[in-house]
């Protein structure tokens, strides 16, 4: 069965990025990957064509889709657009429509670049690491949910974040699970 990838280049270097990622599907599927792609606009480049960063369509098609291989959206021309217009609100409403809540960023050094880093090679050597980032809350979608009475008069605006965060924690257990060395866990939860 053929896996449908929508393709959303978006702005900037995400446009270059993603046909570059097209080159490596074609070439994967020219070795046995059985995948379709098909290029929609999101972002500024959406914006300027449609007058929305997302249009409803693009929504439809990337809920059909297995995988959206996005580029980048945004940039200095959008900058005096209305705020629910911007580049950047393509990319949050397809990540609160589809219900998109963690990103994972891999950061690894290959040892012949070890030396390129600006830190000590000892301490850039075997970097392996994977941040799990979570996408719904905070001052993009979070919602607030009690406000409380500080000891000095003020008032505390409180977030739970507490079913988000079990299901970060399974997700980043999962991959720790699929590793074949021991692997640590570090949960950082930033307050403000």
């Amino acid at each position: 069965m053929s896996s449908k990838i929508l393709v959303l280049p978006g702005d900037g270097i995400g446009v270059e990025v993603a046909d570059q990622a097209i080159r490596v599907i074609d070439k994967l599927n020219e070795l046995g990957l059985d995948a379709t792609y098909e290029k929609e606009l999101v972002g500024g480049a959406s914006y300027d064509a449609n007058g929305e960063p997302l249009t409803s369509e693009v929504l439809e098609k990337a809920k059909q889709s297995d995988a959206i291989l996005l580029g980048a959206v945004g940039g200095s021309k959008w900058d005096d657009v209305e705020r629910s217009k911007r580049p950047e609100a393509g990319l949050l409403g397809l990540r609160k429509e589809l219900e998109l809540f963690a990103n994972l960023r891999p950061a690894l050094v290959f040892e012949a670049l070890a030396s390129a880093s600006t830190l000590k090679d000892e301490v850039v050597s075997n970097l392996d690491i994977m941040i799990v980032r979570e996408l719904t809350g905070g001052v993009y979608f979070g919602q607030p949910r009690g406000i409380e009475d500080t000891s000095d008069g003020k008032k505390l605006l409180i977030r739970k974040f507490i079913m988000i965060m079990k299901l970060i924690v399974l997700l980043a257990s999962h991959l720790i699970w699929q590793e074949k060395e021991t692997t640590k866990l570090l949960l950082l939860k930033k307050l403000m």
